[in-house]
């Protein structure tokens, strides 16, 4: 369960994307004041007792830290400046609150994007120099700001939709390594199966030759005994028919004298 601290500093850090999503003015103060705000609870958030997750301290301090670098940019005079600086912000990853489809800090980074080029494209073009009197500076001013609404809208639309493009592709990339992985994973299995098979066949094949070889291990071992006995008992044999054999030459051929 989230603490009433978190609950306030999410509250407050979608209010401030809400407000830099809009187009503001130079007395406008609430944001900075809110940024400031969204600090100090962040770092109670990182002393609290009920502190969230290591994930999730580290998202709000990137999307403070994306709102504080949006209000420096913003304080600078060039345009050039302004979109240089806008190129080294790095927005939240995740939604602030549920109903959001993206990121609100994504929405805003790109918004700043499309509004800083368009001031470029103004201040190359020449838009907004004086010298033709005030009258007719207002009245440019007045007649180019829907024009260049317009324009930055259409250019956010360009750019969400081709984050929408890349995203799709991603996501079709991503679902076909995961067809391929599986593929992979299943043939993989199927080999590896096969082989244990054969190789449990193999076990069972030399389980079987050692029983054989020890079965005719015994027998050899037997049939050896057997031949050594038989042999012993031709040589008693021959032993004894030599030595009746002498005993009777010698009593039927006496010695000569």
């Amino acid at each position: 369960m989230a603490s009433r601290l978190e609950i306030n500093f999410v509250r407050l850090l979608s209010r401030c994307e809400s407000i830099a999503s809009e187009k503001r003015g130079e007395t406008e103060w609430r944001l900075e004041k809110y940024v400031g705000a969204l600090e100090e609870m962040l770092v109670a958030l990182r002393k609290s007792q009920s502190k969230p997750t290591t994930e999730v301290l580290t998202e709000y301090t990137r999307k403070v830290d994306f709102l504080k670098g949006l209000l420096e940019a913003e304080k600078l005079s060039s345009p050039t400046e302004k979109a240089l600086a806008n190129q080294f912000l790095a927005p939240g990853r995740t939604p602030t609150i549920a109903n959001e489809r993206m990121p609100a800090s994504k929405t805003v980074h790109m918004q700043t994007k499309a509004r800083c080029t368009g001031e470029m494209r103004d201040e190359l073009l020449g838009k907004g120099l004086s010298g033709k009197g005030t009258s007719e500076t207002e009245l440019r001013n007045r007649r180019g700001l829907p024009l260049d609404e317009r324009q930055s809208a259409a250019e956010l639309e360009a750019v969400l939709q081709h984050h929408h493009n890349l995203q799709e592709k991603l996501a079709d990339d991503m679902l076909n390594l995961a067809r391929n992985l599986k593929n992979n994973t299943l043939a993989a299995q199927n080999i590896i199966k096969q082989d244990n098979q054969t190789l449990s066949q193999s076990m069972r094949q030399a389980d079987l030759n050692f029983e054989k070889l020890k079965t005719e291990s015994e027998r050899l071992e037997q049939h050896t005994k057997k031949s050594v006995n038989w042999l012993l008992w031709l040589m008693l044999i021959l032993v004894s028919f030599t030595f009746i054999s002498m005993i009777l030459f010698i009593r039927i051929f006496p010695r000569l004298r």
